[in-house]
């Protein structure tokens, strides 16, 4: 359980700016500074076959460190024995707020996947939040193709909420046509949150 004392003092707007520390990683604000290991996986290719978007220079990562650093809604995931920045969460409040339902979205440097690094970030953010911003759902889209991504969220306590077919596109065809795909969606309720051992884990701070 995440101690009363620190549930009192992130409990709040800007409960964000708190850093959680598991056995391997630091979930953290952005800094400009991130913009180099930004640039390290957000100009790999292979990142976006499930994402919009397109690599980008090390100008665009740079102007990508600033924004993300002013911004509420992401989140760094460091690598601790590197002191590096190896993937990113969207952690977003949807509206209308009167629902309390965050949007959850991650993305991991192909080089640092399948080595749990992804569902420890996630997981600690996610029981984190809940209590902290007073979360009642978060849910969590992805591509059926994306098999690692669900049985991720399978994996930290997601359920499978239904497949919607054929509801977005990222890419078009030489034509012109929208390429569409399907989505899962996965979502948690406040009172599924698994309240088990991890959270001792955890050093939270603000």
């Amino acid at each position: 359980m995440i101690p009363d004392s620190i549930n009192h003092d992130i409990k709040n707007d800007s409960w964000h700016n708190c850093t959680i520390s598991t056995p391997r990683l630091v979930v953290r604000a952005f800094k400009p500074e991130d913009a180099e290991n930004l640039f390290e996986y957000l100009s790999i290719k292979e990142v976006y076959r499930f994402e919009p978007g397109e690599p980008v220079d090390r100008q665009q990562a740079q102007e990508l460190a600033a924004e993300m650093s002013t911004s509420p809604d992401f989140w760094a995931v460091e690598l601790q024995v590197e002191n590096r920045v190896i993937g990113q969460i969207y952690f977003k409040q949807v509206e209308p707020q009167e629902l309390m339902t965050w949007e959850l979205g991650y993305i991991l440097s192909p080089h640092y996947q399948r080595q749990g690094y992804a569902s420890e970030a996630v997981s600690a953010l996610v029981q984190t939040g809940f209590p902290a911003a007073g979360i009642h759902r978060i849910f969590a889209q992805c591509n059926p193709e994306n098999i690692a991504s669900w049985k991720l969220l399978e994996k930290v306590g997601f359920r499978r909420e239904g497949l919607l077919k054929k509801n977005i596109f990222f890419r078009r065809d030489e034509r012109g046509e929208p390429i569409w795909t399907d989505t899962f969606v996965y979502a948690m309720l406040a009172e599924e949150n698994r309240q088990d051992a991890e959270r001792s884990k955890w050093n939270i701070s603000t």
